[in-house]
């Protein structure tokens, strides 16, 4: 059996192989914060609305109570979500809205990932 030292495997170029121009954008360069799933639903769902209501945004992005909160905190310490916590009578209300900032940072998490497919697709 043969054994996997972890090297990685060389790829030898004949004179003739066109050598890849440089990417320009690497998938290792996503904004991180962004691009995990839920955190991804959350400033989507808010760029599409002026603002969304807990147990709104939680449907949408169908998540517990306990996930959206640790989600949506992480959005809001990086500055890309405002947190509004109001009471209608004597129940908590949460609201969230996208900041300019997160719709920033959304914008280039797009464009970041529209220049990966094209580089992918060869175009």
């Amino acid at each position: 059996m043969a054994r996997n030292t972890g090297a990685a495997r060389r790829v030898r170029r004949t004179s003739g192989d066109p050598v890849p121009a440089a990417l320009p954008a690497r998938a290792q360069d996503l904004d991180r914060l962004i691009h995990e799933r839920v955190r991804l639903g959350v400033v989507s769902a808010l760029a599409a609305t002026e603002s969304l209501a807990f147990n709104e945004l939680k449907r949408l992005v169908k998540v517990t109570d306990g996930n959206l909160s640790v989600h949506a905190r992480k959005l809001e310490d990086a500055g890309y979500v405002a947190v509004e916590k109001t009471y209608e009578g004597r129940i908590p209300k949460t609201v969230f809205r996208l900041t300019a900032s997160g719709r920033r940072a959304l914008e280039r998490y797009l464009d970041h990932m529209e220049a990966l497919i094209r580089a992918a697709r060869g175009r």
